[in-house]
């Protein structure tokens, strides 16, 4: 028996799609930033009390609302960054994030931001 999943809310899947953005693409790259300032040494943003919580959080959501409004707008500025199954109404989400993971350059991302942020990690901790 085949059964066809009802789309969701457009509200619910708008939401889903931010925190997938917000959570899987943009905290990697903001919390990444962040170390590179903190290893440069820089004190604009790191120097405050969470200002690096701050900026990243800020940063991610942001990242959240851009790329999915001009990912269809500019395809060939953002065709690294745009994920259509984040935003598939017929999805849940963690089908969404199931079907994200199955595809190959994922584990390509994956890999590399847990490399950076650990070489990263290494560089911020040893200085002093």
């Amino acid at each position: 028996m085949t059964a066809l999943a009802a789309p969701k809310f457009a509200a619910l899947n708008r939401l889903e799609g931010f925190l997938l953005y917000a959570l899987c693409q943009g905290l990697p790259i903001y919390a990444g930033a962040v170390l590179t300032v903190k290893l440069m040494g820089a004190s604009e943003i790191v120097g405050e009390r969470y200002g690096a919580a701050i900026f990243v959080a800020i940063a991610s959501i942001f990242h959240g609302l851009a790329v999915p409004w001009l990912g269809p707008k500019f395809p060939r500025f953002f065709r690294h960054t745009t994920e259509p199954v984040f935003l598939d109404a017929h999805l849940g989400f963690a089908e969404k994030v199931s079907c994200w993971m199955a595809q190959p350059k994922t584990a390509l991302q994956l890999l590399t931001n847990v490399l950076l942020l650990s070489v990263l990690a290494v560089g911020v901790t040893s200085i002093r």
